[in-house]
């Protein structure tokens, strides 16, 4: 009888061109951050997920679109949520240098869950 881990349910919300970095990675792994990217933020709720998606990632470069995946609750324990904003606001920071564990703790796909494109 094998011994069920622990996952941690994240969503993040994505524009255009992480969605084409996901693809060539079939999606299990998240791209490597740019230099002026020091922090991965992925968001602890779809809601959250959803508003940035729908509206900054539209307006930004007319697509936007939620992804969720689950990673080992013993990897994500070392990253305190963070509130920035409304109580719904919230989100985990992870230094860039920690996103190739995180993607190692990844426990099957990033899936795509919503899309918004502009009307």
């Amino acid at each position: 009888m094998a011994i069920s881990e622990e996952l941690t349910v994240l969503y993040r919300p994505i524009g255009p061109k992480e969605w084409e970095l996901l693809r060539e990675a079939d999606f299990k792994r998240w791209p490597p951050r740019l230099p002026d990217q020091p922090i991965f933020y992925p968001v602890t709720n779809e809601q959250y997920a959803t508003e940035i998606a729908s509206t900054w990632n539209i307006r930004d470069s007319g697509y936007g679109a939620v992804t969720r995946f689950q990673v080992r609750t013993s990897f994500m324990s070392k990253y305190p949520v963070q509130r920035v904003g409304g109580s719904h606001h919230t989100e985990w920071w992870v230094p860039a240098e920690d996103l190739q564990a995180l993607n190692d703790n990844i426990v099957g796909l990033i899936e795509v869950i919503r899309e918004f494109n502009p009307a």
